[in-house]
This record gives C-alpha cells, sequence and structure tokens, in this order.
C-alpha cells in the first residue's frame, strides 16, 4: 500500500511544513473535482486542510500516538482512492471523509478488540507546568471514560463536544436520524457523569 505522504508530499502525518490554507465551500470543491481528476497538488490541499481534524477525532478515539497516526494515513489513502465515487448530493465533502473515518475507526476496534491505553498528549501552547499537568490529567480522565462508551454514542460524543458539530452534520456522517442522535448524547452524558463521578 502506498503512503498518503509520499503521494502528498507530507513529512509526517500529524506535522506539516507548511500551515494550511482556509478554503470556502466553493474551494473545497474545485480542490475535490481537481483531485477526483487526479490532480495531487488538489489533494494534497484538502490533507493539509483536514489531517489536524481528522488526527484529531481518530486519537481521541483510540487514544494511542502511533495507531492514531497509521490509521488517519489509511484513512486519506481511502479517500484518494475513493474520489471518484465521491457525489455531492447535498452532502459536504467534510461529511464523506468523516464518514470513511468513522468506519476506518468502527473497523479498527472490531479487529483490534485488546483497547491500548497510551497516554494522549496535551496540545502545546500551556506554560505552566502544573497546569499543563492538571490539564493533561483532566483529559486522560475523559479520554477513558469516553472510551467505555458504546461505539455510537463515543461517536455521538467525540463528534459533537471534540470536533464541534452539529447534529445535521452529524447525521451525515452517522446515518442516524437526529432524534437518535440527541437520545445517543443525553444517554451518553448521563453514563459519562456517572463514570467521572464514580456512582457506577
Amino acid at each position: 500500500m502506498g503512503s498518503i505522504r509520499s503521494i502528498v508530499g507530507k513529512d509526517n502525518a500529524t506535522q506539516e511544513a507548511s500551515k494550511p490554507r482556509n478554503f470556502d465551500d466553493n474551494g473545497i470543491r474545485a480542490l475535490v473535482e481537481g483531485a477526483a481528476a487526479g490532480d495531487v497538488e488538489a489533494f494534497g490541499e484538502l490533507y493539509s486542510f483536514y489531517l489536524d481534524r481528522i488526527y484529531r477525532y481518530v486519537k481521541y478515539q483510540v487514544r494511542n500516538k502511533e495507531a492514531a497516526e497509521d490509521l488517519t494515513e489509511e484513512i486519506f489513502i481511502k479517500a484518494w482512492r475513493g474520489l471518484g465515487k465521491y457525489s455531492w448530493n447535498g452532502y459536504p465533502f467534510s461529511a464523506w471523509l468523516y464518514r470513511i473515518a468513522r468506519n476506518h475507526v468502527v473497523d479498527y476496534f472490531r479487529t483490534n478488540r485488546q483497547y491500548q491505553n497510551v497516554e494522549m498528549e496535551l496540545l502545546p501552547g500551556d506554560s505552566d507546568p502544573e497546569r499543563e499537568v492538571e490539564l493533561k490529567q483532566m483529559e486522560q480522565l475523559l479520554a477513558s471514560a469516553i472510551s467505555y462508551l458504546p461505539e455510537q454514542q463515543r461517536q455521538v460524543i467525540v463528534l459533537k463536544f471534540i470536533e464541534g458539530m452539529d447534529n445535521r452534520e452529524i447525521e451525515q456522517i452517522m446515518g442516524v436520524r437526529q432524534g437518535a442522535i440527541r437520545v445517543m448524547q443525553m444517554r451518553a452524558l448521563a453514563a459519562l457523569r456517572q463514570k467521572l463521578s464514580g456512582k457506577e
């Protein structure tokens, strides 16, 4: 299997040499159409634009840096190979990409039953060492609690509260009606409160 990094010319799955450019809907559409026609540079722009989001989405679930990097690369390879089948039909490209990511993470858990509990990295930028430790502990506690949720509830929580998506976007990614999403969110939050309070 070819490396997506070699396709788009990136050195690392989580760090880029240059800051990704911002694109509006029309810009994303032009890039998708260009990439679907075989334009590697257009796909490289899409890769740069969505890389951090997809990586964060994956890592918050698998909680393993190396596995998250590998899965993220595999997700973009699947996207590159499947671009010819993508059609707009009222759904944004991001929904299609996150759906690939969701399915790939689900497959990962099906084939890797043993959950890998490796420390998550704190995002850089906090210069207070005590605050860094406190935030890291809180992040690990939350990630651990999320890992106990059923798969669909976990997806809803990560998409809603980590990725900041609304229910319509989540519906497009998960293929589940918004009413069901609200119920899953309510149950997941109740389970998280119970887990975090120690009242299991």
